[in-house]
């Protein structure tokens, strides 16, 4: 999808993602280990928001935030605490 001039793909476990689906994209959203993550790799954002449901495998509960702007990108992890 494209949303704010970026290209953004999403899929649940990012060992199914093709090697040549990284052309032209922007950030890469991925699920699947339920561990929160925000890394950079050859100029892809990669972000895996966590889990926001219930715990899992002792994990933080968290969700994720991208901000787009004309200046960038701006990702974040919110930890929702379960307290």
């Amino acid at each position: 999808m494209r949303l704010a001039g970026k290209s953004i793909y999403v899929l649940h476990d990012l060992k199914t993602l093709q090697a040549d689906a990284r052309a032209g994209i922007d950030v890469i959203v991925f699920g699947h280990s339920h561990v929160p993550k925000i890394d950079t790799v050859d100029g892809v954002l990669y972000l895996n928001p966590g889990s926001a449901g219930r715990r899992r495998f002792q994990l933080p509960i968290t969700l994720a935030t991208l901000k787009i702007t004309p200046g960038g990108m701006r990702p974040e992890i919110h930890d929702l605490g379960d307290d």
